[in-house]
């Protein structure tokens, strides 16, 4: 007799009460093959586990962490941006956020050697004032070098612009199926995720008048480690 299980069975049984029925079968050494490839599919989603001893080399290296650049902001977050963390900046107009958004985006871009997107919900992305926070960490007299360096982060630094909050989720979606395929792929090189801002896409369903903008930096962890700001 020819023994077949379901997707139920496997979501509603254990899977090693599987296994021991399967050995009662004709067919077990089949059926045990299956369930064990299943069990080992499973089991690779899970991050591994991490020993005390790991976990503290890792906070005292800020392995975890990306450095806005701006040093006091830097110092309240205890060494920066948490990866895996959603970062919102809140304060009324103009306070400063989408400089530290800026800031942030030049020092992951240049530090880390990594893809930053900023999704630009109002027009302040601004590629002269990104270049000038690049310049500063070439400390070079020499202006050719400076003008490579330059160049080679800014093309790391991508910008689009959404302006109304279908578009922003449409965009995300994608991002997201994009980001799961590079992952799988291991070609995952996007570091941080910037929104300005959000509120001034919220607000208009809400009926505010946006007198107090919010800015959100994502660190959102993506399974590669994607810091989103």
């Amino acid at each position: 007799m020819y023994v077949s299980y379901a997707v139920e069975d496997f979501l509603v049984h254990d899977l090693y009460s599987l296994v021991a029925s399967a050995e009662q079968q004709s067919s077990s050494e089949e059926l045990r093959e299956g369930i064990s490839q299943v069990i080992s599919i499973i089991g690779s989603q899970h991050q591994p586990w991490s020993n005390g001893v790991e976990l503290l080399g890792d906070a005292q290296k800020n392995k975890h962490v990306l450095p806005t650049g701006c040093e006091g902001i830097d110092m309240l977050l205890q060494g920066g941006l948490r990866v895996g963390h959603v970062t919102e900046l809140v304060g009324p107009s103009p306070s400063g956020k989408t400089q530290v958004c800026l800031q942030a985006a030049s020092n992951v871009a240049v530090k880390f050697m990594g893809v930053v997107m900023f999704l630009d919900t109002c027009n302040s992305f601004s590629p002269r004032r990104m270049a000038c926070f690049i310049n500063q960490h070439f400390n070079t007299p020499v202006e050719e070098v400076t003008q490579k360096g330059l160049k080679r982060v800014m093309s790391s630094i991508l910008c689009q612009s959404v302006f109304d909050i279908f578009s922003l989720l449409d965009v995300l979606r994608q991002l997201e199926l994009k980001l799961q395929f590079q992952v799988n792929t291991g070609d995952c090189k996007l570091r941080l995720l910037i929104i300005d801002s959000i509120s001034s896409l919220i607000t208009p369903i809400l009926g505010g008048n946006g007198a107090h903008a919010l800015k959100c930096t994502e660190t959102g962890l993506l399974p590669s480690g994607v810091d989103i700001l």
